[in-house]
Formats: structure tokens, C-alpha cells, sequence
């Protein structure tokens, strides 16, 4: 059985991220655990063994796994500006100890952006931040998860050759995992309609990649059609990528243990909240 969640808002503090998740009827929760747009502060709070321990103790009371880590959408390992290079290295390092304090396995981030350079060189500065963070966190377990990114501009990671390059740059390579988001694949112009796209683009990623390395799905339809380069997330059957994709995912045996998280809009429809209805209509599309 699929393991599905959502998105959720650490207001009030982490415990009621998984609080919230539950009430929603996931089984999987993602989190920032800062601000996303924000560079972290050398006096910001730490994360206490107090926030640990009540995070801890509400996954097992409502039975929620497998949480996740979104990192500041600031970083970018790929810039050829060293001040935001080193920037981005130091925050992304504070999101792994931030996450190792909670016990959460994976922090999940956008390669950046070449911006003034090119794809080639932007690639080469993410591997050598990696190396960097990794050589910084020997001591800790968690560890970082690529996200498959929608193409936009000079940002890196929406072709599959572009992170199986970053794979094989890093030394410490083992460290690291795929995010694959739905929208953004379909985006970046890989096809997943139809169950032969979806098997290609699958198969795609398994020569390139290796389907070994995906520890986590971003479940997202897309307001924008195949190939447009725009990140723009949707409701589930609502956009561009309708439904069938979402059932060929849902379906797919090799996917079972590995948690789905929607980043869909949030708001109610009707009295119930979007993450409730996005759940549900992901559920009603697994074939028993």
C-alpha cells in the first residue's frame, strides 16, 4: 500500500506538523523546520531535545513515518558567486543538523541555479559543495535527497543526466538520494500520461539514475503542459497531468515503501480541507 502524505506547517512547534498531518489522514509528513525564504541566523533557536523528544512521541502516537525536510528554497550549490555559494553550503548544513536533532532520515533540495555561468560548471560547484557539507556531517545520519526540478531559467536537476552528473562528481556519493516530483518531471518535458510514458520516462530514469536511488515522490499535478518549463503545482486530476499518471505511480509495486508527499495548494473546498481531498482522490486510484 502506498505510503501518502502531505506538506505541513510547524506552527505552534514540530509535534503539531504530525498533529496536523493525522488529522488529514496522511502517513507520511514533510516539514520546514525554518523560515524557506529566509537565510538562517547564527542566534536563531536550536532545535531543543525537548522539540525532539514531543516531535518523536506524536509520530508514534498518530502513527505517522517516514518524515522528510524541505530546505530553504534560498540555497543554491550551483551559484558561481562564492559569498551565496558559501551561504548555501552553511544553510543546507544547518538544515542536515536541524534534521539529525529530530531524527528525520532526509532533507530534500533544489540543485540551484548556473545563473552567470553554465550548466557544466554550475553541476561541478554543486558536487564540491556536497563534498563539502558531507566532510562537515561525517558524525550525523541524515542525509540529502536531489529534487528533479521543472527547468526554469538556469535552474539545474530537470534532466535526468544533470543529477546522475552530480551523482557521479560527489565523492561521498552513497550519501545521497532522488526526489522525484511529479509536476516538475512532466514540466521538464518527460512524458507520464500514458502507461507506456510512464514506463519510458521510468525506465529512463532507472538507466540514467538508478531506481535504487529514489527515496521520496513530490505528488503534484501541474497548472502548465508538458514541457513548459514552469513550476506551477496543481490538485491531483485538476492540471495538465490529469490522473492516469498518478495511478500508474500509485500502482507501481517497486514504489510501495517509498513515502509520497503532495505540495498541492492548501485551502477547503466545500468544509474539508484540499490535503483531505488530494488524499482521497490519490487512495480511490489504488487498484487493490
Amino acid at each position: 500500500m502506498a505510503i501518502l502524505g502531505c506538506h505541513m506547517s510547524i506552527s505552534g512547534g514540530f509535534f503539531e506538523a504530525v498533529n496536523r498531518a493525522a488529522e488529514a489522514g496522511c502517513d507520511c509528513v514533510q516539514v520546514f523546520t525554518l523560515a524557506p525564504r529566509i537565510w538562517p541566523k547564527p542566534a536563531m533557536k536550536p532545535v531543543s531535545q525537548d522539540d525532539s523528544v514531543r516531535f518523536r512521541d506524536a509520530l508514534d502516537e498518530q502513527g505517522i513515518q517516514a518524515p522528510l525536510v524541505h530546505a530553504s528554497y534560498l540555497i543554491n550549490l550551483a551559484s558561481p558567486d562564492d559569498v551565496l555559494w558559501n551561504k548555501s553550503i552553511d544553510a543546507l548544513e544547518t538544515e542536515l543538523r536541524r534534521a539529525d536533532a529530530l531524527s528525520i532520515p532526509y532533507v530534500v533540495f533544489h540543485p540551484g541555479s548556473y545563473t552567470k555561468s553554465d550548466p557544466e560548471s554550475g553541476l561541478r560547484r554543486v558536487a564540491e559543495a556536497l563534498d563539502e557539507i558531507h566532510s562537515r556531517t561525517e558524525s550525523i545520519s541524515s542525509s540529502c535527497l536531489l529534487e528533479t526540478t521543472a527547468g526554469q531559467g538556469t535552474n539545474l536537476g530537470f534532466e535526468f543526466e544533470q543529477l546522475a552528473e552530480i551523482l557521479s562528481q560527489v565523492t561521498t556519493s552513497d550519501r545521497l538520494g532522488i526526489c522525484f516530483d511529479t509536476c516538475h518531471v512532466f514540466a521538464a518535458g518527460y512524458p507520464l500520461v500514458e502507461q507506456q510514458e510512464y514506463q519510458d520516462t521510468m525506465q529512463q530514469f532507472d538507466h540514467t539514475i538508478g531506481i535504487d536511488r529514489l527515496r521520496a515522490f513530490h505528488l503534484n499535478d501541474s497548472q502548465h503542459p508538458l514541457g513548459s518549463k514552469r513550476d506551477r503545482h496543481e490538485h491531483i486530476g485538476e492540471g495538465c497531468l490529469g490522473l492516469e499518471p498518478f495511478r500508474h505511480l500509485l500502482n507501481d509495486s517497486r514504489f510501495e515503501q517509498v513515502p509520497m508527499y503532495l505540495e498541492t495548494p492548501k485551502g477547503d473546498e466545500a468544509g474539508r480541507s484540499w490535503d483531505e481531498i488530494n488524499l482521497e482522490t490519490l487512495r480511490r486510484l489504488i487498484e487493490s
